[in-house]
């Protein structure tokens, strides 16, 4: 049976995207919060910097580069306090076949994430 991905499983798979990235870059995993209104979702080391990292899965057609302001400068104000780097990671996560549709489990889905931008 078809079933819609839920919002926390959208939240998921875009922080699993991201997560990978970061592994690569070689950030080291310091703290990790999978919940989407608990920002930031990743506290990374790296060059013994601190980077508070927040993701969103974006919505179809929305930008994945439009953030929310006040909160990414409500978490910079956090991160300054650690002298952390603060970044936002918008995913766009939409239906292959078509885009108007939600992403379903277990089907194809497109990816739009465009790395890091740093606040």
């Amino acid at each position: 049976m078809r079933r819609a991905l839920t919002e926390q499983e959208l939240h998921n798979l875009a922080m699993n995207i991201v997560g990978k990235q970061l592994e690569e870059e070689g950030f080291e995993f310091m703290g990790i919060n999978s919940k989407p209104k608990k920002n930031p979702q990743y506290v990374c080391l790296k060059d013994k910097i601190l980077h508070f990292i927040v993701v969103r899965n974006v919505d179809y057609p929305r930008n994945t580069r439009e953030f929310d302001v006040a909160l990414m400068q409500k978490v910079k104000n956090q991160a300054d306090k650690f002298e952390a780097k603060t970044y936002y990671a918008g995913v766009g996560l939409s239906n292959a076949s078509n885009q108007e549709l939600p992403v379903y489990l277990n089907e194809d889905y497109i990816v739009d994430y465009q790395g890091l931008i740093e606040i």
